[in-house]
């Protein structure tokens, strides 16, 4: 899988969280914040180890997945504070968890 698949995949997990993050700001404006920078720095960290030499590459996809893990605390802060279902969540960890995988494998190339 190259960066194109992972792009697209961290992708599509932003525009499952987007709707999520008006349900969180109501009950918990900084965790929603939060979520909001860490989920939009995976897209472009991705993004800009697409266009880069090698070592900043490696750095950027590693970067994208220690975000991917952000995002993935955040929505399990979330649900453990009932703020969206447990499933949702859990939905979305799997996804995530992918992406990070990816760029994982990305960076360690």
């Amino acid at each position: 899988m190259g960066s194109e698949n992972v792009y697209i995949r961290a992708r599509k997990v932003v525009q499952e969280v987007a709707p999520l993050l008006r349900v969180v700001r109501r009950q918990d404006k900084a965790l929603a914040d939060q979520l909001k920078r860490a989920a939009q720095s995976v897209v472009l960290n991705i993004a800009e180890a697409r266009g880069s030499d090698a070592g900043n590459a490696r750095a950027r996809f590693s970067t994208a997945c220690g975000s991917a893990k952000e995002v993935r605390a955040a929505l399990h802060i979330a649900s453990d504070w009932g703020y969206i279902g447990s499933e949702t969540a859990t939905h979305l960890d799997r996804r995530l968890d992918e992406v990070c995988a990816i760029t994982w494998c990305l960076a360690k190339r």
